[in-house]
């Protein structure tokens, strides 16, 4: 295990010091401050870096992406006035304000 200051991490990483400083300081990328300099320890880097690999299985959707033909064929359809949810259907239909005709005034004048 061997401690990395910033520029020997961002070396370690392929970044720029700046874009390392800050990653590690939102938290993205292993490390700590200590006092008014950053230490990285280099395992936990190549943990980091390993964690970013995709998986086969993105790797065979990322090829089948690439195969689609025309984007236009591939549309899905969405809006309409038809509710996806039928839950939300039915909280509609109790929601719904129920009004009873009015009666109609028999005084005769």
């Amino acid at each position: 295990m061997k401690t990395l200051n910033l520029e020997e991490a961002a070396l370690f990483l392929k970044l720029h010091p700046e874009e390392v400083r800050r990653r590690a300081k939102a938290g993205i990328i292993p490390g700590a401050k200590l006092g008014k300099r950053w230490a990285f320890i280099d395992d936990d880097l190549a943990a980091y870096m390993r964690s970013l690999y995709p998986t086969s299985r993105q790797a065979l959707q990322v090829g089948h992406r690439e195969k689609t033909l025309c984007h236009s064929l591939n549309v899905e359809k969405r809006g309409g006035s038809a509710s996806p949810d039928p839950a939300a259907s039915v909280l509609d239909a109790l929601l719904q304000q129920k009004t009873e005709p009015r009666r109609k005034n028999s005084t005769t004048s």
